[in-house]
């Protein structure tokens, strides 16, 4: 015999407000943070093209940007996931664990809750909004490295030894299993350094 949803172990999990008859599932959480974390891994693969730039050569395809245009994107990039990361806190029931799973490890099909039509919309919202930034910070961080490895950004090491170490925060969550508020928490972290990154590099435009 089939038992009531009120009965199902996953039904506690959510707890709070939405729960009702009139609530639906919403899709896995992670399906929004990991993007929002990889748009990070987009930005903070900067740190490669310190060492691995190849000399220039006459034949060398030029880019169709100004180094100075890739960086402010690129720093719009950083603050809209600043906001993006302060909206899953905002919203610590959908997009933290916060519940009976709060616990629980990097891990999909655990995390899931039902949720108020608004809250749903809120969700689909926040989703459009990672995937458009998923996209913009690809593309302006391979419009930067291009401009670095051009030439027409000179920065230190030490600044290229920053985006590295937000590499490194961001395999950690991989490696660790980090909770979901966890990687809620140290993306949110990792976006700020970022931003201080790029604000910098835009001091060392040639």
């Amino acid at each position: 015999m089939k038992k009531p949803a009120s009965e199902h172990p996953r039904a506690t999990a959510s707890g709070g407000s939405d729960a009702g008859p009139t609530t639906r599932s919403a899709p896995d959480p992670f399906t929004a943070v990991l993007p929002a974390i990889a748009a990070l891994g987009a930005i903070s693969s900067i740190a490669t093209i310190n060492w691995s730039a190849e000399e220039r050569t006459p034949d060398r395809p030029k880019t169709r940007r100004r180094a100075s245009t890739a960086l402010r994107d690129l720093e719009t990039c950083c603050m809209g996931l600043i906001e993006i990361f302060r909206r899953f806190q905002r919203n610590p029931k959908l997009f933290c664990g916060e519940g009976a799973t709060v616990n629980t490890p990097l891990k999909f099909g655990v995390h899931g809750v039902r949720v108020s039509a608004d809250t749903a919309r809120l969700y689909q919202q926040i989703v459009n909004d990672v995937a458009s930034m998923l996209v913009l910070a690809s593309q302006n961080a391979f419009d930067v490295m291009s401009a670095v490895e051009d030439g027409e950004i000179d920065a230190p090491e030490e600044v290229f030894f920053g985006f590295g170490e937000c590499q490194e925060a961001l395999n950690e969550l991989i490696q660790q299993r980090a909770t979901l508020k966890a990687s809620v928490d140290r993306g949110l972290e990792v976006a700020r350094r970022l931003s201080t990154l790029v604000a910098e590099l835009k001091k060392h435009v040639e």
